[in-house]
């Protein structure tokens, strides 16, 4: 789908081009055949004007003589009201009398004033004077060779141009969907993990309930092993649709955090206090510096969550006898939450993808430990409907900390 969309890009972008360019070369031909055909006349109209008086002298490094237009090959004929020739004036031009007398009878047979002879590379002009009729005649040889040189220049620039533009936009269009060929290559996996997550409870289910219908007989207590499996499952397969859910709704931006004023630092301490035994019977050691009353401006609930994320993903990683700290601080205007665990730390390639839907920096975990791998995905989304930011570091001295930064100035204007 991106290659095609690329192709489609490509071609939509070198058709507009070369429309635009057929458009630009197809008018400088014309205005160019329009001024030289313009000054052609003009040449010819000043020769009949002054016919009989000597040519003005052109000076070198002076502009180019009014009277002279450019320096054109051109000859004229007078006639009389009968048709019939009486001068010729071939001034510097060499012109046989069978031309001279050809090219006047077919002015005389097209009454035009003006025209042109393609055939004999000749432009005329037909003017009334008080000697009689008379017919200029100027060579377009210059002019057509001009012409073609042009025609020639802009078909080797467009081709030019149109290669260049071919390679322009090939890159372009690889800079331009890229974006949107990770979007694409991010939702086909997350469909792909989405549905092998799904499938392992819906077969646990499955068997479950094939193993009750085999027993048809037997009460629910005889039973109950399967029912409670059954229960669990279901239970874990909800709390994966729920989690899809959030993150689907984020990515459509309808997951609006509530506006409230509340006190963060309460939030946390009763994010905190649960967690105390679960991390004592892990061996894990919760230590906590919290800053008191650190008003904040969102939604409790979003942000509680985001607090046991954090809380529970550091506890699965601090190691036997690790230790866990949480901190909550007011750093200049802004609100700073970092959990810390000295677990091993993670591996650098592993750093850019922490926040990605269903990544495990540790893929031999357990799906019971290391659950589906949408905790810190759900985590980033709570941060950005709340305008902060979050960031990891880990390294083997410290560990691995996860950092909120939240603008509780800007929050609380806003509320």
């Amino acid at each position: 789908m991106i290659k095609k969309l690329q192709k489609k890009f490509i071609f939509i972008n070198m058709t507009l081009i070369g429309l635009v360019m057929i458009i630009v070369f197809a008018a400088i031909c014309f205005f160019s055949y329009q001024w030289t055909a313009r000054d052609s006349y003009r040449a010819m109209e000043k020769v009949i004007e002054r016919e009989g008086m000597p040519p003005p002298l052109l000076e070198i490094g002076k502009k180019r003589h009014p009277d002279i237009g450019t320096m054109i090959p051109i000859f004229t004929v007078t006639i009389d009201e009968t048709g019939n020739t009486i001068d010729s004036s071939k001034e510097n031009v060499t012109v046989s009398d069978e031309v001279v007398s050809e090219v006047t009878k077919r002015v005389l047979e097209r009454d035009e004033q003006n025209g042109i002879m393609l055939d004999l590379r000749l432009r005329f002009l037909v003017m009334q004077t008080p000697g009689g009729t008379k017919i200029a005649f100027a060579d377009m040889g210059r002019e057509m060779d001009s012409m073609t040189n042009l025609l020639l220049t802009l078909l080797l620039v467009g081709l030019g141009g149109l290669i260049a533009f071919f390679f322009i936009s090939l890159f372009l269009s690889g800079w331009a969907l890229r974006p949107a060929e990770k979007a694409w290559e991010q939702q086909r996996q997350f469909v792909a993990d989405a549905s092998h997550e799904l499938k392992t409870p819906l077969t646990v289910i499955l068997a479950n309930t094939g193993i009750l219908l085999s027993h048809r007989q037997d009460t629910i207590e005889e039973q109950s092993k399967w029912i409670e499996h059954t229960r669990a499952e279901a239970n874990r397969m909800k709390k994966l649709v729920d989690d899809l859910l959030f993150l689907a709704k984020s990515d459509a931006s309808q997951t609006h955090a509530l506006q409230a004023r509340l006190n963060f630092s309460d939030s946390v301490w009763r994010c905190l206090l649960p967690f105390e035994p679960v991390a004592y019977e892990q061996g894990i050691t919760v230590s906590s510096d919290i800053d008191p009353d650190i008003m904040l401006v969102g939604d409790e609930g979003q942000l509680k969550q985001l607090i046991l994320i954090l809380l529970d993903n550091a506890c699965k990683y601090a190691g036997k006898s690790g230790t866990v700290t949480l901190k909550l601080q007011r750093v200049q205007e802004s609100v700073r939450l970092s959990v810390n665990n000295t677990g091993a730390p993670i591996i650098p390639e592993h750093l850019e993808h922490i926040f990605e839907r269903f990544y495990r920096s540790d893929s031999s975990r357990s799906r019971e430990e290391g659950g589906y791998g949408l905790g810190l995905a759900i985590a980033k989304a709570i941060v950005e409907n709340h305008r902060g930011n979050i960031s990891v570091e880990s390294s083997e001295q410290f560990g691995t900390t996860f950092t909120v930064c939240f603008p509780s100035k800007a929050a609380s204007e806003k509320a």
